[in-house]
This record gives structure tokens, C-alpha cells and sequence, in this order.
């Protein structure tokens, strides 16, 4: 049995997954989501995106609420056969069960990992490339640039928004006081945002337990707010968080 009794922020319904996966692994966890989203009303312009993809030499999803929308969308029309990128496996799972070709990075799960991939230069090598990115509102900006400087226009397409759900105050150092929790994770730079908003003036005490983290983006991210002890996961699996777990010293409290 693991001494790490940690707080997983995730979704629900995917902290759920998660927390099974480290229950078989004998860890402690915890749930209090702090990102839930909603669909963006469909626009015309949307259905006019999903209408001609035939103009995109590849379409890049870069989460599970992105992937499971745009399958609505697609619903209505021919399947596309350019090739399609995910940043993480989960979501290439999503797109890849209604049979879409799907490429991700086998390790790293964020953009830089998904600009490495053979299947994605090849994709933006032809003349003119152009790059589809949907997405909720914001994020995967050095995505966006980093396919620019190589050649690709790209275009973004927004089909939800993030939110925090409502909780009591002082709820955050209630659990993990209540339920003596010694490491918090979390699974990008919003859900970082919403964990810092949701401490409040409670943050430097939250600040003090280990953070496990998706990415040296989001690490970075949480060391400038303060974080003091930042583990980079490099990536937002299961598989991942566990290597990191297992691979650092359970604190002393």
C-alpha cells in the first residue's frame, strides 16, 4: 500500500477512471472536479467548418469534450480522410472507435510531443498546408505557432467553454485536512487555474504539497504562482501520474 493520498481534480467522470486506476495500485485518491464544460451554441459558421474539411490536410482534437462534439458534428456529414492528431491517447480513443484515422504521441501527452510526430510534418509538407484545431475557448496558442513556423495556416475552431463549479468556501483545505491528502494532481494549465482560484487566500498553504503535473508548460505555470514542490509527469495518463508517484518520496506532514 502507497503512503500518497492524493486529490484528483479532474472531471468526474474521468477522475472516477483514474481513481480505480490507482486503487488497483493500492493509492488513496480523492475527487473534487474543478473543470466542467459545456458545448458552445452551434453556429453557422461551425457547420460550415465541418462542411468542407475537405479543405484541411489534417485536423488536430485537443481534448475528449473537443472530440466527442466534433463526432456530433460529423454525424451529418461524409467522414473525412485527412488524417487526424490528438494530444493524448484518450482522446485519439474517442475519435478512433467511429473509425477516423487518429496519429498521437505514444509518449507525452502535449503539444510539443505532437509536433514530433513523422505523420504530422508529413501531413503539413504539401503545398499550402492547412491545420484544423478544435478546442474549447483559448489554449494550444504555441501549437498554433509552432505549425505557422513551419509553413501551415492554421485555423481555430471553438466548439466549448471551461468552468469551475460552484463549491463552499474553504472547501479545498477541508478536504485535504478532512481526509489527510498529501498531493494534489492536476491535468492542465486551466484545471492549474482553477485549483489557485479555488484555494482562494488559502493558497500558500495549498501551495506546499506536492503537485503533480501534465507537462513542463503547466509546471512552469505552477512554480511562477508559487507551487513549491512541482513533479512534471510529462503527461496526463494514468500510466504516467503512476511512474511519477512511484518515483517520488511521499512527503512527510
Amino acid at each position: 500500500m502507497s503512503g500518497w493520498r492524493v486529490l484528483l481534480t479532474r472531471p468526474a467522470e474521468e477522475s472516477t477512471a483514474l481513481a480505480a486506476s490507482l486503487s488497483e495500485a493500492g493509492i488513496f485518491s480523492s475527487s473534487l472536479p474543478l473543470l466542467d464544460t459545456e458545448p458552445l451554441p452551434i453556429t453557422p459558421e461551425q457547420q460550415a467548418v465541418f462542411r468542407d474539411l475537405h479543405r484541411y490536410c489534417a485536423v488536430i482534437v485537443v481534448s475528449k469534450p473537443a472530440a466527442r462534439l466534433a463526432l456530433q458534428q460529423l454525424a451529418h456529414h461524409p467522414k473525412p480522410q485527412m488524417p487526424w492528431f490528438s494530444v493524448g491517447a484518450g482522446t485519439a480513443q474517442v475519435l478512433s472507435d467511429q473509425g477516423l484515422n487518429v496519429h498521437y504521441p505514444q509518449s507525452g501527452d502535449d503539444s510539443e510531443a505532437l509536433l514530433q510526430l513523422p505523420a504530422l510534418r508529413e501531413a503539413i509538407a504539401c503545398r499550402d498546408s492547412r491545420v484544423l484545431i478544435l478546442r474549447g475557448e483559448g489554449g494550444r496558442e504555441l501549437l498554433a505557432e509552432r505549425l505557422r513556423e513551419q509553413g501551415a495556416s492554421v485555423d481555430y475552431l471553438e466548439l466549448y467553454r471551461r468552468f469551475l463549479p460552484t463549491y463552499d468556501a474553504g472547501v479545498l483545505v477541508q478536504r485535504i485536512q478532512l481526509e489527510r491528502l498529501n498531493g494534489l494532481v492536476v491535468s492542465s494549465g486551466q484545471g492549474f487555474l482553477h485549483l489557485q482560484a479555488l484555494a482562494g487566500s488559502d493558497w500558500p498553504q495549498v501551495a506546499q504539497l506536492p503537485l503533480f503535473v501534465p507537462s513542463p508548460r503547466v509546471a512552469e505555470m505552477a512554480r511562477a504562482a508559487g507551487a513549491e514542490k512541482v513533479v512534471d509527469c510529462r503527461g496526463a495518463s494514468a500510466a504516467a501520474l503512476l511512474v511519477a508517484l512511484r518515483s517520488h518520496p511521499v512527503p512527510t506532514l
